[in-house]
């Protein structure tokens, strides 16, 4: 073997070396700081899913969908048997939505706006922060937010209502 290749192979098996050090490193510290999961826990972590998994997914009765937008729900309609809490009282009107969901037996939270990029995932972030913070104890095993929003939904055909109400009964 030439010099050059002796010394190419040896800094290709330290800069290796280095790297699972580094990150063995990582692993270890992140497996020393991150507690075991608790319902607290689970409930903080905040998914996405799609229009079509919702549609199968709240026929069960334990799914509640919360509607965060504001005003264009009135005349824009809403997906149907979706709870309404705007974006714009959302941080007061928390304790309301734990009640809601306490009464009504729902564990799986979906929330969306128009195209869930901004009030959708901001109020799913802070309802799970509220749990977290063990201000209540609501039962919730986890929440979602709705790919694409309400806009989404719409445009792929998927049913809606246009009741007028902030809880929807669902007959639409």
């Amino acid at each position: 073997m030439s010099q050059d290749r002796i010394c190419k192979s040896a800094t290709k098996q330290r800069a290796s070396m280095q790297t699972r050090i580094r990150f063995s490193s990582i692993s270890t510290l992140t497996n020393s700081i991150t507690p075991p999961l608790s319902s607290a826990t689970m409930a903080r972590t905040i998914s996405y899913i799609t229009g079509s998994d919702l549609l199968s997914l709240k026929e069960r009765a334990s799914v509640a969908i919360v509607d965060v937008r504001d005003d264009e729900r009135s005349y824009d309609g809403h997906i149907a048997g979706s709870l309404h809490f705007a974006s714009d009282s959302f941080q007061d009107r928390m304790p309301n939505l734990v009640q809601t969901v306490k009464d009504k037996g729902k564990d799986t939270l979906v929330f969306h706006c128009a195209l869930s990029q901004v009030r959708g995932p901001k109020c799913a972030r802070r309802f799970a922060d509220y749990l977290a913070a063990g201000k209540d104890d609501a039962g919730i095993k986890s929440i979602m937010v709705l790919e694409r929003g309400y806009n989404g939904w719409e445009a792929s055909g998927k049913p809606v209502c246009r009741c007028s109400g902030t809880t929807c009964k669902g007959g639409c």
